[in-house]
C-alpha cells in the first residue's frame, strides 16, 4: 500500500525563547524538520511527503526544498486537526495510507516508522498510534484502551479523572491511518473550548463508526521525544550524535573517544579509518578507507580520499584531498582547494582556492591563495603568494618541479616555470621561465665597525 506522509511542523514553539521557528533548530547536524523528513523517506518517496508549514513557512520551505518534499500552509494555527486538514489537496488520497509525523520530533528513526507502517497495512485497523509507556506521564494525553487491548480514547490530562491520571501508556501523536477513512471523518473533529481542532479526537470518532484503533507501543521512549526547550534540543543531540558514532563504528571505523567526537548524519567514513578524540566532522564531510584523523582537526564539507594523514589541529572546509596526502597540523584548506596524491602541506600552512600537486609538498608557515601548483614543487617556509592587488584577485602558476625558496614573495599575476629555481628572500614579479634561477632581492652589503663606530659616536 501507498503510503503518503504528512508533517506538520507550522509551529513557533515558544518555549525555545528563539525568534527561529522550533523546527529549523539544529540537532544531529540537520534542522530538526529535515531530520524527520530523512526518516520519513524510509516509508514514502519525497513526492508523497508533505509538509505543513506556518510560522517562518518561507524559511521551513527553503530549507526542505532541496529534499523534494511537498508543502501545505496553516496560515492561522488552530491544532493538529486543523493542520492535517490544510494538507488535504496535497495529501489526499483515495487509498494507501496516511501517515502523521511532527516537525519537532528528530529521534524517531527509520527502522519505527517502517514498522508502524507494516503493522498497520497487515491490519484490519482504521488507524494505528504509537504508544510508549513513562514512568512519570505527567503533561501526556493518557491513551484509554478497550478489552481488546485497542485504543478506545485519548484522554488529555487537564480533562482526564483520578483513575485515568494513573495510566502511564501515552500518546505520542504520531498516526497512520487507512488514508480514506481519515479524509472521510476528519471533518467530525469538535472545536476545543479554544477554539482548535485536536487530531487526538479521531481515536474516538473511529470508534463510533466501529472502526478499530490499534497501538503500536515503542518501548524506547526517547524515540518519541519533542522538541520543546533548548535543554531537550541539546539531549536530541547528545543522541543523535550518539547514534552516528555506534553506526561508524559498527561499519568498521575506529573512535578513539566517540564521546568527544562530532559528527554529522550525513558524514561518510570509510573502514579503517582512525578518528582520533575531539574530531569534529561536518556538513557533506566524506572520508576514505584507512586514514587517520589527528586530535581537534575540524572538517566541513570534505572530501578526502583514501590514507590521507589529517594532523591534528588541521581545518578543513569545502576542500578535497587525494589519497596518501598528508595535512597538517594545525594547517588550514578552504574555498575548494585541492590536494594531490602524495603531496604534504605542513604546520601553519594556508591553501585557499588553491591545487596542489601530486607530490608537492610546503612544510612550513606559507601562505597559497589562488594559486596552481604543479607537481613535485617545493615551497619554502614564509612563502606566500599576493594574490589581492586591493580591487581583484590574481592567480599564480608554479610549474612542475620548481623550488620556491623561503621567504619568497610571489606577486601575482604570476608565472613560474618547470623546474625553476627562486632564491630565498626574494620578491618575483615578472615571468620565470623553465629552469632558470630567479632573484629578486638586494646584494648583501657588509660593513665591518659600524656597530662600534656608531656608539662611540652616540657618547660623545
Amino acid at each position: 500500500m501507498k503510503t503518503t506522509v504528512v508533517i506538520l511542523a507550522a509551529g513557533l514553539g515558544t518555549r525555545m525563547r528563539s525568534k527561529r521557528a522550533k523546527v529549523l533548530h539544529r540537532a544531529g547536524g540537520l534542522s530538526l524538520v529535515e531530520q524527520v523528513v530523512q526518516a520519513a523517506r524510509a516509508v514514502a518517496p519525497a513526492d508523497n511527503i508533505v509538509v505543513v508549514t506556518g510560522h517562518q513557512a518561507d524559511a521551513v520551505e527553503e530549507t526542505l526544498a532541496p529534499l523534494g518534499v511537498r508543502f501545505a500552509r496553516q496560515v492561522e494555527q488552530k491544532g493538529t486537526g486543523h493542520a492535517l486538514l490544510c494538507a488535504r489537496k496535497e495529501a489526499a488520497r483515495k487509498n494507501g495510507l496516511l501517515m502523521v509525523l511532527y516537525g519537532d520530533t528528530p529521534l524517531l528513526s527509520a527502522v519505527t516508522l517502517k514498522e508502524l507502517r507494516d503493522q498497520q497495512a497487515e491490519s484490519d485497523a482504521a488507524a494505528t498510534l504509537i504508544t510508549t509507556t513513562l514512568a512519570d506521564p505527567t503533561g501526556y494525553g493518557r491513551v484509554l484502551l478497550n478489552e481488546r487491548g485497542d485504543v478506545r480514547a485519548i484522554v488529555e490530562q487537564k480533562a482526564a479523572r483520578p483513575e485515568e491520571l494513573a495510566v502511564r501508556l501515552i500518546n505520542s501523536g504520531i498516526y497512520c491511518f487507512r488514508s480514506e477513512l481519515a479524509w472521510k471523518h476528519l471533518g467530525e473533529i469538535e472545536p476545543s473550548a479554544s477554539g482548535e481542532l485536536y487530531l487526538t479526537d479521531m481515536a474516538a470518532i473511529l470508534n463510533q463508526h466501529g472502526k478499530r484503533v490499534q497501538q503500536f507501543h515503542v518501548d524506547d521512549s526517547s524515540e518519541l521525544l519533542g522538541i520543546n526547550t533548548r535543554v531537550e534540543l541539546a539531549d536530541a543531540d547528545r543522541i543523535l550524535r550518539g547514534r552516528k558514532t555506534r553506526e561508524l563504528m559498527m561499519a568498521g571505523v575506529t573512535i578513539e573517544r566517540p564521546e568527544t567526537v562530532t559528527i554529522d548524519a550525513q558524514v561518510r567514513v570509510g573502514p579503517d579509518t582512525i578518528i582520533e578524540p575531539f574530531v569534529r566532522l561536518t556538513g557533506n564531510t566524506a572520508i576514505g578507507e584507512e586514514c587517520r584523523i589527528g586530535q581537534g582537526a575540524v572538517l566541513e564539507s570534505a572530501a578526502l580520499a583514501d590514507r590521507v594523514h589529517v594532523a591534528p589541529y588541521t581545518l578543513i572546509s569545502d576542500s578535497r584531498v587525494d589519497p596518501d596526502a598528508h595535512v597538517g597540523p594545525f594547517a588550514r584548506l578552504r574555498m575548494n582547494a585541492q590536494v594531490g596524491p602524495e603531496a604534504r602541506i605542513g604546520n601553519f600552512v594556508e591553501l585557499k582556492k588553491t591545487r596542489f600537486g601530486a607530490g608537492a609538498k610546503a612544510q612550513h608557515l606559507a601562505y597559497l591563495g589562488d594559486a596552481e601548483i604543479g607537481a613535485k614543487v617545493n615551497i619554502g617556509a614564509g612563502t606566500i603568494t599576493c594574490n589581492y592587488d586591493g580591487e581583484k584577485k590574481h592567480v599564480t602558476k608554479i610549474s612542475a618541479g620548481a623550488f620556491i625558496g623561503s621567504n619568497s614573495t610571489l606577486v601575482a599575476p604570476l608565472e613560474i616555470g618547470e623546474g625553476s629555481y627562486i632564491a630565498a628572500g626574494s620578491v618575483i614579479t615578472d615571468e620565470v621561465p623553465d629552469h632558470a634561477l630567479a632573484l629578486g632581492r638586494e646584494r648583501q652589503i657588509v660593513k665591518p665597525g659600524w656597530v662600534t663606530k656608531r656608539k662611540k659616536k652616540r657618547k660623545s
